[in-house]
């Protein structure tokens, strides 16, 4: 299959779909480029002049910074001053013009520039809000600035990461800006479903802090300790909490890692077959659990006399779950990777070809696509202002000639 898209243009199920985002950096950014990239038309609102942060962040080559050209993709950028009345009544008309509204200021900036919940429902009270803050939105902690690590901290996630006798561990990306983003987009679309079936077409505000979602997703962890007073600690590439008998990551005679997990009886019986102990011995939940180090020690000690592509052709046909644990080489050159094209080229104006992740998740009758890189600051100013709001060319110039776009 080709690595690459043709797409002009927005594509795919949420084509119609129209998102003003007045955020920055990654969890509220991220949530209308899932959106886009599933055909909304997102415009992103950046100050005059420097615009995002997230222009600027992670490395560069040339100057053209990589992760905004990613984090940025298939949206419009227009430039705003929203510190002057022109800049707030402008706000209004994007605000009046959108499906979606996303703000991520701290909550007395939203209210200063009128994108509040109730100057939002004032102008468009059909809109949906998305408010993402460090706190939330209605606490004590309202006004206090957040970003994704304090967000995984809170979540309880980041005390379960790492090895007992050592320190808590961060994942090694924007965690928690990343799956808050993820959750955002789930919730807008959810709110949408649910006014389409309004006969009042009524809009709705989405609360949502830092770590609201990886503590939801971090299912058991309340519970165990209401029922039971137990606080699952790290386990290191175990699982504090795990579904079966095994989970773990093995080193291999060539110095790969195998990771491997059990997930049902089957799975753990066809790991005690594998290393020539009785199945039936595993036959039970209990008896997994009893047995894990037995099997946790036999997967490490056969691991290790075999190389890696030996290790996981023996257990795929034993019926064992297992991956080696990839790099970024290893990802570009899986062949299911090619398959379901998962990286994607586009072409960018300062680099030319680029690959990125292609659109997840993947919709094969109305699929999405990147049709675009992370645009220039202000390069859609005429398309957004101009076409889509129908503010006249003199309009727009005397914004631009005051400073407001």
């Amino acid at each position: 299959m080709p690595e690459n898209t043709a797409a002009s243009g927005p594509t795919g199920p949420l084509t119609g779909v129209k998102v003003v985002e007045f955020a920055q950096v990654i969890a509220g950014p991220l949530a209308g480029t899932l959106m886009a990239d599933l055909g909304a038309d997102v415009v992103h609102v950046e100050a005059p002049g420097r615009g995002d942060s997230a222009r600027y962040m992670g490395p560069d080559k040339d100057g053209a910074h990589l992760w905004w050209k990613v984090l940025g993709r298939n949206k419009r950028s227009v430039t705003l001053d929203m510190r002057v009345d022109e800049g707030r009544a402008t706000a209004r008309r994007l605000v009046a013009w959108a499906d979606v509204v996303i703000v991520t200021f701290r909550a007395d900036t939203v209210e200063k520039y009128g994108l509040d919940w109730t100057s939002v429902q004032a102008v468009n009270p059909s809109a949906v809000l998305l408010q993402v803050s460090g706190y939330g939105a209605r606490t004590s902690k309202r006004n206090l600035p957040g970003f994704g690590k304090m967000g995984e901290a809170r979540s309880g996630l980041v005390h379960l990461t790492g090895f007992p006798d050592g320190p808590p561990v961060h994942t090694g990306f924007s965690h928690g800006d990343a799956t808050t983003g993820l959750m955002g987009a789930f919730a807008v679309m959810a709110a949408l479903h649910r006014r389409e079936r309004d006969p009042e077409r009524k809009g709705e505000w989405i609360d949502l802090a830092l770590s609201d979602t990886l503590f939801r997703l971090v299912e058991w962890q309340v519970i165990l300790r209401d029922q039971l007073g137990y606080a699952p600690n790290r386990s290191g590439n175990q699982l504090a909490v795990a579904p079966a008998a095994v989970v773990n990551v093995f080193r291999a005679a060539d110095g790969g890692w195998v990771t491997v997990t059990s997930g049902t009886p089957r799975s753990v019986q066809n790991i005690a077959r594998l290393l020539g102990f009785d199945p039936e011995q595993y036959s039970t939940q209990a008896a997994q659990v009893a047995g894990t180090q037995q099997l946790d020690d036999g997967l490490r000690a056969w691991i290790a006399e075999h190389d890696t592509a030996e290790c996981l052709r023996v257990m795929e046909a034993a019926g064992v779950v297992a991956s080696k644990v990839y790099d970024m080489d290893d990802i570009l050159s899986d062949p299911i990777v090619a398959e379901r094209q998962s990286v994607v080229t586009v072409d960018d104006r300062d680099l030319g070809p680029v690959r990125m992740q292609g659109v997840v998740p993947t919709f094969v009758n109305d699929e999405g696509a990147v049709w675009r890189t992370g645009p220039e600051l202000g390069e859609d100013n005429d398309v957004v202002y101009g076409e889509w709001l129908g503010l006249t060319e003199d309009q727009r110039a005397a914004l631009a000639a005051d400073g407001v776009i």
